[in-house]
C-alpha cells in the first residue's frame, strides 16, 4: 500500500455477540486488526488462539486487538465459544473492509482459483494511523511478532 504511516479506513462491523464495533471508538488505544480467511480451519484457530493467549499483554501496554474474517456473526460465536478465543471477532461478510485493506485477494489452491482474505494484520496508533503492516502472515511466532511491534508504540 502506500507509505507508513498512513490513515486507517473506517471499520464498523459486527462482531460475536452481535454488537457493533467502530474502532474510532478505541482511540486512544491502539488497535491490532488481524485479518483472517476462515473460522475452524487450522491456520485462522492457531492465530485467533495466539492472539487471545496474549491479549492480556497487549492490554498492559494499552493495545486492543480484533479479529476480522467474511464469516458471519453466528459463525464467530460459534468460533469463540468453541476454542474459547477472548478476542472480538467482527464480521466482514461484504469485504468492504477487506477490500479498503486490500486484503481481500484473488488465491489459488488445488488448480482452482478464489477470491478470499490474504491472512494480514495491521498495527494502527492511537490517531488512528496504520504504522505497521504484515502481509502473507504465517502463524508460527505471528503475535508474538506484532506484540513486540506494539510495545514501540
Amino acid at each position: 500500500m502506500s507509505n507508513l504511516p498512513y490513515p486507517a479506513p473506517n471499520v464498523q462491523l459486527p462482531r460475536d455477540g452481535g454488537e457493533t464495533i467502530n474502532l474510532a471508538d478505541f482511540r486512544p488505544s491502539a488497535v491490532v486488526l488481524f485479518f483472517y480467511p476462515r473460522d475452524n480451519t487450522s491456520g485462522c484457530t492457531k492465530e485467533a488462539q495466539a492472539f487471545s493467549a496474549l491479549k492480556a499483554d497487549f492490554e498492559k501496554i494499552g493495545v486492543i486487538v480484533v479479529g476480522i474474517s467474511k464469516d458471519s456473526v453466528k459463525s464467530h460465536d460459534k468460533f469463540v465459544e468453541k476454542q474459547n478465543l477472548t478476542v472480538p471477532l467482527l464480521s466482514d461478510e461484504d469485504n468492504n473492509v477487506s477490500e479498503q485493506f486490500e486484503v481481500w485477494k484473488e488465491k489459488s489452491m488445488y488448480g482452482k482459483t478464489y477470491f478470499g482474505i490474504e491472512r494480514s494484520t495491521f498495527l494502527i496508533n492511537g490517531q488512528g494511523e496504520i504504522v505497521q503492516e504484515w502481509r502473507k502472515v504465517k502463524v508460527p511466532g505471528h503475535a508474538e511478532d506484532v506484540l513486540e511491534a506494539a510495545k514501540s508504540l
